[in-house]
């Protein structure tokens, strides 16, 4: 029989006598840790044993902490276990017999070897006696999922939730502007806030019944401004994109000037690319980075700013490898008379850490997603002064917008208080310090990477010299359980939809708590994937190794 066996320190020592037991016994054992007598957290250990019952990997499985009770307690939340905590052979007789367990807990601080291998032989050797003991499980299967109301009412959308689900849980997040959002973030963003419309601000709305709408608003709004020291913020804005266009509705003029960065050199859409609103209304100048250094020429800058006087001028990246310095580009805004938008979108949590410069000196109007570092839910935001707070509100509703999304701005304020602890200041140090060391990885295993490394989350590795394409890449590590995305480097011969590079990103990993030994390994994974150019028996070693290291750092394991 295949049996899945794991211990947090407590029962670490009676683990150990199980695995020779079972052994000897001719039993196939995959022994998931802990690995000494080393303090663990016993549902990390636990939920990668699960997950063996749950995939079918293994038949059975046996989980040891001090009582076992912690252990119990963690894998009855788990949907298809049948945990079963027992201290003698009886109980585990009954446990199978009654219950058709598949999972056994015991505790190493409760019992000793000898009633351990009474109990575990006699939980091996018997039967579900199956009959009336099957009809009432199926009873408490059935209350179990009384609640399932998404997979009764459509199974083939809760097929596809739990799908992605696991296909987040087994592979490696890696496209940078991606990131999990905490449990609790989650279930504010699926809360009835989703029912109830509230258009306007607190205090001012158009709608009655809108009195708990102002409490989460207003907190978002508070916790916002505390976060970054700013004046005024609005959580309204859906999108980054929309908040963009929400400033630039405020600021400037149709058909006035904007001077941005070029999107093929690491810009955004919504900075003026033609095929956006952005560049359909207003007359876009680029500037981009050098060729020599491949980062921002601030001299050039300077230069456009001079010949174009541009009403405004975008600072911000989705593909930028380093340190923006948003000081410079208020001395170029002055100038010429300009404002300055930051669009902070990718770094936000870094700036909101004090890892990167805060643009909130420097900048009239600062927006940004929610998403991507600052781990929140899929939404935008702005931020700016009092002076501007009348005509930004205005442009976002009733300008560009009707009815808020007020699920999603509970989200964001819950996201927002997350960002305000302790804790969240030292993962986003670590996000980029395994950017760090993911990047010399690579470049020391002969990947030329834009710009030379990295300052923040993410780099831009350029596959030229390897003879791959920015497609290819992609399509070979996802095979392998990587997930990136292609992207253009500057200065690019690869048309868009191929490209020359790949851009990849740290947050997800750093959530899921990958540090830096293991994007070593990570690093490792993706060279050789792509030295190979993707041959089938190195991407299938990797995908194998790649699932082992997620079952060791598991993904919202109350889901799954």
């Amino acid at each position: 029989m295949k049996i899945a066996i794991g211990a947090d320190h407590g029962g670490y020592e009676l683990k150990e006598f199980i695995k020779k037991l079972l052994q000897n016994n001719g039993h196939e054992v995959y022994d998931l840790g802990c690995k000494d007598k080393c303090s663990v957290h016993y549902p990390v250990v636990g939920t990668s044993v699960i997950k063996k019952v749950l995939s079918g990997e293994c038949e059975r499985a046996i989980l040891v902490c001090g009582t076992g009770i912690g252990m119990s307690i963690l894998a009855n939340r788990f949907k298809g276990i049948r945990a079963a905590l027992c201290h003698d052979s009886y109980t585990a007789k009954m446990s199978r017999e009654h219950n058709n367990s598949n999972v056994l807990c015991i505790g190493g601080r409760v019992i000793g070897t000898a009633v351990a291998e009474d109990l575990i032989t006699t939980w091996l050797s018997t039967p579900f006696a199956s009959g009336r003991h099957q009809e009432r499980l199926s009873m408490i299967d059935e209350e179990v999922n009384e609640g399932a109301s998404l997979n009764k009412t459509d199974p083939e959308v809760f097929q596809a939730i739990r799908a992605e689900l696991n296909r987040q849980s087994t592979q490696l997040e890696m496209i940078a502007s991606e990131n999990f959002a905490s449990i609790a973030v989650m279930e504010a963003e699926g809360s009835v806030f989703i029912n109830k419309y509230a258009e306007g601000y607190p205090g001012k709305r158009y709608y009655g019944g809108c009195e708990y709408m102002d409490v989460v608003e207003r907190l978002a709004v508070d916790r916002l401004n505390m976060l970054f020291g700013s004046e005024y913020a609005n959580v309204q804005p859906h999108s980054g994109s929309q908040a963009n266009m929400g400033v630039y509705f405020a600021s400037i003029q149709p058909g006035d000037t904007i001077l941005s960065m070029n999107l093929a050199h690491g810009g955004h859409l919504s900075h003026g690319s033609k095929v956006n609103f952005s560049g359909r209304l207003y007359n876009i100048v680029h500037y981009g980075v050098s060729k020599d250094t491949e980062t921002i020429d601030m001299d050039e800058v300077m230069q456009l700013a001079k010949q174009h006087r541009p009403r405004i001028i975008v600072v911000g990246a989705s593909a930028y490898p380093r340190t923006i310095d948003f000081a410079a580009f208020r001395m170029v805004a002055d100038e010429v008379g300009a404002y300055v938008m930051a669009d902070i979108a990718h770094i936000a949590g870094l700036v909101a850490s004090g890892i990167h410069p805060s643009p909130v000196p420097f900048a009239e109007f600062i927006t940004s997603t929610t998403h991507k570092t600052l781990r929140g839910p899929r939404g935008g935001l702005i931020l700016s002064t009092e002076k501007f707070a009348n005509l930004l509100n205005s442009q976002i509703f009733p300008g560009i917008q009707g009815g808020p999304l007020m699920h999603v701005i509970a989200a964001k304020a819950v996201a927002f208080k997350e960002a305000l602890g302790d804790e969240f200041k030292f993962y986003q140090q670590r996000i980029v310090a395994n950017a760090k060391v993911l990047a010399q990885t690579l470049q020391d295993a002969g990947f030329r990477l834009v710009s030379g490394g990295t300052d923040n989350h993410l780099m831009l590795v350029d596959l030229t010299d390897k003879g791959i394409t920015g497609a290819e890449a992609e399509q070979w590590l996802e095979k392998a359980g990587i997930t990136v995305n292609k992207n253009a480097i500057p200065y690019d011969k690869q048309p868009p939809r191929v490209t020359s590079g790949v851009r990849i990103g740290t947050p997800a990993l750093t959530t899921r708590g990958f540090r830096e030994q293991e994007m070593k390994e990570v690093g490792g994974f993706i060279a050789s994937v792509l030295d190979s150019k993707g041959k089938d028996d190195v991407t299938r070693q990797v995908r194998l190794k790649i699932r082992d290291m997620c079952d060791q750092l598991p993904l919202y394991p109350e889901l799954q």
